[in-house]
């Protein structure tokens, strides 16, 4: 990846986390629980009220991911 667009990404990433500053927090937390098996469920509700949802199992190569994603935001 360029590194001029990791700065940029980073830059998204801090707007993001001044806007939304519980949900860093909650994935942070949340990564102390979260484990190869555990299960992500989703939702989102659209401002009509309208729900959709999904869950996920969480693999070994997964947990990969969240590792070199917490590597990045050190």
């Amino acid at each position: 990846m360029n590194p001029m667009d990791l700065m940029k990404l980073k830059g998204y990433f801090d707007i993001f986390k001044r806007n939304h500053p519980k949900v860093p927090m909650f994935f942070q937390a949340a990564t102390q629980s979260i484990g190869e098996g555990s299960v992500i469920e989703i939702s989102v509700t659209s401002p009509e009220g309208k729900k959709i949802c999904t869950n996920m199992r969480v693999t070994e190569a997964d947990m990969e991911l969240v590792r070199n994603l917490n590597n990045l935001n050190r």
